[in-house]
């Protein structure tokens, strides 16, 4: 799968990721949990502990599938912006996927990557034949990424009070849906 999504001025290339993308996805990866250490419910210093065959190992099983890690480069190759989509193996829970690992580079925010990743995502998800929602969570206070997933057709259906503890300060994650069988609602196909 490849991907071309013409943002601002420069071209951003989507496609999935694998093991051959571990050091650039690992050193992405790390600089979005310093930079945005409340939306992720990994830390910085556990991820950077880690060795790279955890990240290889990650990586390994998105390739795998079902589901799938996107990422998207950047006119010169570089790493810009991941999403997820993890999807369980047990029968019963087989029909609904998990879009996690969701960032954008700052340096390439306001180019639209946030939303040609989600909507990547929604699409493998919908090609996948069995699953009918996506789940997700998001920061509450996180209103950029609340408005992206709202206007891609998600759903807030929980609130989940100190999700995360981060140096001591409780955040609450949003859990949001999106059915895979159903039409976008009004508000969501407006945005």
């Amino acid at each position: 799968m490849s991907a071309s999504a013409e943002r601002g001025r420069r071209p951003v290339e989507l496609r999935r990721l694998g093991t051959a993308d571990a050091e650039p996805y690992r050193a992405f990866r790390l600089a979005a949990l310093r930079e945005t250490p409340t939306a992720f419910t990994s830390s910085h210093a556990e991820e950077a502990g880690k060795p790279l065959s955890a990240t290889l190992r990650r990586l390994a099983e998105a390739e795998d599938g079902p589901g799938a890690l996107i990422g998207a480069f950047d006119g010169a190759g570089a790493l810009v912006g991941t999403a997820g989509l993890k999807v369980p193996t047990r029968g019963q829970e087989r029909h609904k996927g998990t879009l996690y690992g969701m960032a954008v580079a700052r340096s390439a925010a306001g180019r639209g990557i946030g939303r040609a990743l989600v909507d990547e995502v929604l699409h493998t998800a919908a090609q996948d034949g069995r699953l009918r929602q996506v789940l997700l969570t998001v920061s509450e206070g996180n209103e950029p990424a609340l408005r992206l997933y709202t206007a891609s057709g998600f759903e807030v259906w929980g609130r989940e009070p100190r999700a995360v503890l981060v140096d001591g300060r409780a955040v609450a994650k949003l859990h949001m849906v999106r059915l895979l069988d159903a039409e976008p609602t009004a508000e969501a196909r407006r945005r």
